[in-house]
This record gives C-alpha cells, sequence and structure tokens, in this order.
C-alpha cells in the first residue's frame, strides 16, 4: 500500500516548388534548433511531490545571534498553511523539532498535525533536551513506533535513519546506552562533535536488508536522516563513511536529505545527491521545500532561504 510505513518523400519540379520547400526546410531547422535548449525544462507534471522541514527547534526563548527559538511556532504555521494549498503525498520534518524542554512539543505538534497530508518525523539530537526521565517518551510523542523506519510512495522507498542511535544525548547519564556512546567514541578515537551521533550495527543491518528489499521490487531510495554524512563537515555522523559504502554498495539509492547543518549544504558523489536543509529557526525568514519527483530528476523548489535545485538521476 502506497505511504505504509514499514517498519519516403515526393520532390518538385518547378523552381518555385524548390524556393518554397527550401524555406520550408529553413524554418523547421530553426525551431528545431529552438528545443534543443541546454536550459532545464519545467516541472509540469511530477509524479508526485512532497514537503521538506528542517530544524524548526522551537522553544520559548527568544535566542540570541541569527537563531530566533520563540519565532519558530509562527514559521511553522505559516509552513503548514502553505503547504496544505498544495497536492502534496505528505512532510516530512528532518529533525530538531524542538530546541529544549517538554513542554516545547505542545506547542509545536498541534501545529504540525494541521497538516491536510500525513506527516513525518526524522529524530534530532536536539528532540532529546529533555529530563533523562523523559528521553525515551521522546518517539512516541512524535507519534513513531520506532525511531527508525521506512515507507513506499509511487515506487520510491523512503527510508528515515536514527542518527541517535549511539550518542550522549538520547539517554540518560546512568544508562548503559550512554555508557556504550562513551566507550564507542573514545575506542574510535573519535574527533566529531560530542553532539553528533553514529548508526548503531543492528540499524546498519536492517539498512542493508531494506536496501536489498528495495532492490528486489524495483525501486528507488531516498534516505532521511537528521545528521549529513557528505561532504566533510563537522556536523557528519560519526560513522558518516560506513554509511557512505553501504550506500554505493546499492545504485538505486538516489538522495539522503538531513538538517543539522543549518547553513544548508549540497554535493553529490558516485550518483547520489546529498543535501542538507537549511534551518527553519535560523533569521527572520523561514526556509522550507517542496520535492518534486520526476522520471529523471529531483527538482527542489525552495522557500524562504532554501535554494531551487535540480538534481539529475542516474541510472
Amino acid at each position: 500500500m502506497e505511504n505504509k510505513v514499514n517498519y519516403g518523400a515526393n520532390f518538385p519540379n518547378s523552381i518555385v516548388s524548390i524556393q518554397f520547400s527550401f524555406i520550408v526546410l529553413l524554418i523547421v531547422l530553426g525551431f528545431m534548433s529552438c528545443n534543443t535548449s541546454t536550459s532545464p525544462k519545467k516541472t509540469l507534471n511530477p509524479n508526485f511531490s512532497f514537503g521538506l522541514i528542517a530544524d524548526c527547534q522551537y522553544c520559548n526563548v527568544i535566542g540570541e545571534g541569527q537563531r530566533k527559538y520563540s519565532q519558530s511556532d509562527e514559521k511553522l504555521q505559516a509552513c503548514v498553511e502553505h503547504f496544505n494549498t498544495m497536492d502534496l503525498s505528505w512532510v516530512i520534518h528532518l529533525g530538531d523539532f524542538i530546541d529544549k524542554d517538554w513542554e516545547s512539543f505542545d506547542v509545536v505538534e498541534p501545529i504540525y498535525r494541521q497538516l491536510t497530508m500525513p506527516g513525518y518525523h526524522v529524530l534530532g539530537n536536539h528532540d532529546f533536551l529533555v529530563a533523562d526521565s523523559l528521553k525515551g517518551f521522546v518517539p512516541k510523542r512524535l507519534g513513531l513506533p520506532s525511531s527508525y523506519y521506512h515507507f513506499v510512495t509511487k515506487g520510491w522507498r523512503f527510508i528515515i535513519l536514527d542518527g541517535n542511535d549511539i550518542s550522549f544525548h538520547a539517554y540518560p547519564k546512568e544508562s548503559q546506552a550512554y555508557k556504550a556512546a562513551e566507550s564507542y567514541y573514545a575506542d574510535n578515537q573519535m574527533t566529531s562533535a560530542i553532539w553528533n551521533g553514529a548508526i548503531g550495527m543492528q540499524q546498519m543491518i536492517w539498512l542493508e536488508e531494506t536496501f536489498q528489499m528495495a532492490k528486489e521490487k524495483d525501486e528507488q531510495v531516498i534516505l532521511f536522516c537528521h545528521f549529513p554524512v557528505f561532504p566533510d563537515n563537522p556536523h557528519n555522523l560519526w560513522n558518516a563513511t560506513e554509511v557512505i559504502n553501504l550506500i554505493e554498495k546499492y545504485p538505486h539509492v538516489k538522495a539522503y536529505i538531513n538538517g543539522h547543518n543549518h547553513d544548508g549544504n549540497y554535493a553529490q558523489k558516485n550518483g547520489v545527491h546529498y543535501l542538507t536543509m537549511k534551518g527553519m529557526v535560523d533569521t527572520e525568514e523561514s526556509s522550507y521545500g517542496i520535492l518534486s519527483i520526476e522520471e529523471d530528476r529531483l527538482i527542489l523548489t525552495g522557500i524562504g532561504r532554501e535554494e531551487d535545485r535540480v538534481l539529475e538521476i542516474t541510472k
């Protein structure tokens, strides 16, 4: 079920006719040259489109510098109202729905539920900046039966990863999971920031199994995660190289889309598009986008600070 989550020619003889044919030929050639323009064609009938939001990061704090935490509820409201005027299959928020405090969910989650199409979530590091006793309830608070999952829309499989799998922020400080993160960070001599995270072994096995299933069903794949993996950046997953190596084993994986780096970013590597969406929370101006899926490309329509992009799909 679509969107179900799984967890010859005769020549004239007269000179007049020859001249006339020559003129017609020139007109036809001129028309053909106009239609071989290198400018990209417009999106007229995409297979389907969906909404992208990154780092709403709301909390009831004015904030200093460019992060306007207390304005994010108004930005999200305007975004949801805009999306509701469009023919979108669904919307996904790419993590850091809140900045901190459990009560922040009570402000922005009701706004997100106003969407007239399904609204999905990716878990971010800030989503776990709540009391230790509440960390384990964050996925359920966002309506997630599992921290990582996948679903299908019109022959495309969308895989949502949990980059907080191994991390310092997603677990109480005295828990075994927190201690495991300490060991992982030390044993691997990590230099990446402690507010990033990694995808654990069990999730990596699940990811490859999901890649294989999509391959058998002749589906193309897009990944979503809060943390980037490429290009090199201080915000990247601790095990970004491991994730990229797995992705590159499967040519039907076409894109990896994330948030976390509020400045946004883009690169292509071996046929895979790595897209970082800009953070909604930053500056007075909002930022989000609509991604349209065509047979031969992905077209990002940016709203506010987000850029427009045309990403060609290689076969």
